[in-house]
């Protein structure tokens, strides 16, 4: 039993290793409750079939106007969030670890279902070396959905928009791009130019189509509507009827999912992890728990990410559904060890841990 005095005498390696241990232990006991839970292969593939099949049968629904978009967009993007945190878990490897073939379709099919983020198979790297690095200057996958900026109109509009966080802050970006590549430790330019590449054609092919069709989508309405509202409406000819009509489907069934999914994930994520004053592979340093009542609707839409994903950065290996049913144990450990509670002071601090940022 550990006291607070031991406690208080524990460095944050030692933190972390107890809250570890804690944490497989009660994922432990609970497969020793529930064998069902051994067959994770079954689970990550039935998970990821009912998913997709959630997301078109809600879209199914909409276009046969059974169900209005209204319900049509959030039913979609709960699905899609499963989806997500299968995907961050195949990432992990926790999956068809020995049919790497297996866990790359499902990275696949999840890339379809998502086309609003990175290409997965990129993501991977990056999502390692985010776990070695969190909130450090190289950190690049949380750079990229706006951890350490302002908080402000900017970074609301990138939060939600992959595309708006680059063409908002290009130097910013750039930076962070270095800074990743140098972390990799090339050994010559060629490699440099190879790992460039690679970053700057990380959404292609799907996820720059997605955008370019979400984008065009938006312009569009907004024209319309505006002209609309200024008594000068414009009429369209046939094709172009037709085109927009395709457009607006395609938004409620697809795009407008992956909106509102993408902003409250990246909304949870980018202000539960620190940055810019941690110390590297500190783990205690790294992410809050953040789960107050009023963030709730947001939770919904990226499986209580807020409220489970910090276990994730002391437990890596353990699945995103065992992770939310051993939460309470590891919460309280968490909390004993001394990892933050819903320190609301990052949003003005820029999601620095320590210091308020300089003007």
């Amino acid at each position: 039993m550990i006291t607070p005095s031991d406690v208080a005498t524990m460095t944050d390696t030692q933190k972390t290793e107890h809250i570890r241990k804690t944490v497989l232990s009660a994922g432990q006991e609970l497969r020793q409750r529930h064998p069902w839970l051994r067959h994770q292969n079954v689970i990550g593939a039935t998970i990821m079939i009912v998913s997709v099949l959630g997301m078109i049968g809600s879209g199914w629904l909409y276009v046969a106007d059974l169900i209005p978009w209204w319900l049509c967009v959030p039913v979609t993007a709960i699905f899609a969030s499963f989806i997500h945190e299968l995907e961050h878990d195949l990432i992990h490897l926790m999956y068809f670890k020995n049919r790497p073939w297996i866990n790359n379709l499902m990275l696949a099919v999840g890339w379809v279902a998502r086309a609003s983020t990175i290409n997965p198979f990129v993501r991977r790297k990056l999502h390692l070396h985010h776990h070695k690095f969190s909130g450090t200057e190289s950190d690049l996958e949380e750079r990229g959905i706006t951890n350490g900026e302002r908080w402000g109109l900017r970074r609301f509009l990138m939060t939600g928009d992959n595309m708006l966080a680059v063409v908002m802050r290009p130097f910013e970006m750039i930076r962070a791009n270095r800074a990743y590549i140098r972390s990799q430790k090339p050994k010559d330019r060629a490699e440099v130019r190879r790992l460039s590449l690679v970053q700057l054609t990380s959404y292609l092919p799907i996820g720059n189509l997605y955008y370019l069709a979400f984008h065009t989508w938006v312009v569009a309405n907004t024209v319309l509507i505006g002209a609309e509202l200024l008594g000068q409406p414009i009429a369209l000819s046939a094709p172009l009827a037709d085109a927009l009509a395709v457009l607006n489907v395609a938004a409620v069934v697809y795009m407008l999912p992956s909106l509102l999914r993408t902003f409250c994930l990246h909304f949870i994520s980018s202000n539960m992890h620190y940055y810019g004053d941690v110390e590297a592979r500190n783990v205690m340093q790294q992410c809050q728990v953040l789960n107050p009542w009023w963030l709730m609707p947001m939770q919904l839409f990226c499986f209580n990410f807020g409220s489970t994903h910090a276990i994730h950065h002391f437990a890596v290996r353990e699945p995103f559904y065992i992770r939310q049913w051993t939460a309470p144990t590891a919460h309280k450990v968490m909390r004993d060890m001394g990892v933050r509670f819903n320190d609301f002071g990052t949003f003005r601090r820029a999601n620095r841990f320590f210091e308020a940022v300089r003007s």
